[in-house]
């Protein structure tokens, strides 16, 4: 069967929480609120931050009508220097929002169909300044290589009607320099405090990607490293 050209929400396929921590962030968007999603690898934390961004912004009731992932591209934070166009120097990166858009609709050809009904559009760090995110579902991925600077930047893009879900693991940041690494945990203070805002945290028990990935990671924390 020919699939089609425009998703709608119906194209997607339903999914369901299976851990504490998942239930906890669906209870939470459910009630209306914004949420960090942070800690151990493999506990779905992107791909249910998409789920959830892309059933809403594809439900026509709701005032939202666009999924934004932001995210840094490069350590240097320097993509505004390379070669190429945005979408070129975006490119390598948006893999891992394929396959996820894959999934959630049975079809190889969702993210670009998504993209060409804009109602997914990816930002670097490096291009959100001057910017104002209305009406949006605001994804901020891999949110632990994000210096505090980054995040402020971001979080403060937010205009109306948007809705915002950061998605992280503290234990994959990409920085060397200590006062980078904490920035994501002054940031997380601060929405901590916040009316609206959850910061839900993800642990071992929640990984849902292999029971070797669980047994793997499980093993480091109890060695302690």
């Amino acid at each position: 069967m020919t699939k089609p050209q425009t998703l709608r929400i119906d194209d997607m396929v339903t999914i369901d929480p299976i851990t504490s921590a998942q239930e906890e962030a669906w209870e939470t968007w459910r009630r209306g609120d914004h949420m960090a999603l942070y800690g151990t690898a493999g506990t779905g934390k992107t791909y249910l931050g998409m789920y959830l961004g892309l059933e809403e912004v594809l439900d026509r009731s709701r005032p939202q009508d666009k999924l934004v992932i932001v995210r840094s591209v490069v350590p240097t934070r320097e993509v505004g220097y390379l070669p190429g166009t945005l979408e070129e120097k975006m490119s390598a990166y948006v893999l891992p929002y394929i396959s996820i858009c894959t999934e959630l609709f049975e079809d190889g050809g969702a993210y670009e169909k998504l993209c060409s009904q804009n109602k997914i559009e990816i930002l670097s760090t490096s291009h959100i300044r001057g910017i104002t995110l209305d009406n949006a579902i605001i994804l901020v991925d891999e949110c632990q290589n994000l210096n505090f600077h980054e995040l402020d930047s971001i979080i403060t893009r937010v205009g109306n009607n948007s809705r915002v879900i950061l998605s992280g693991d503290w234990s994959q940041s990409d920085f060397t320099k200590d006062a980078e690494r904490k920035g994501i945990n002054i940031f997380l203070d601060i929405v901590e405090q916040m009316k609206n805002f959850e910061v839900i945290d993800f642990t071992w028990k929640d990984i849902v990607r292999s029971d070797f990935v669980r047994d793997y990671i499980m093993t480091k924390e109890m060695l302690g490293y």
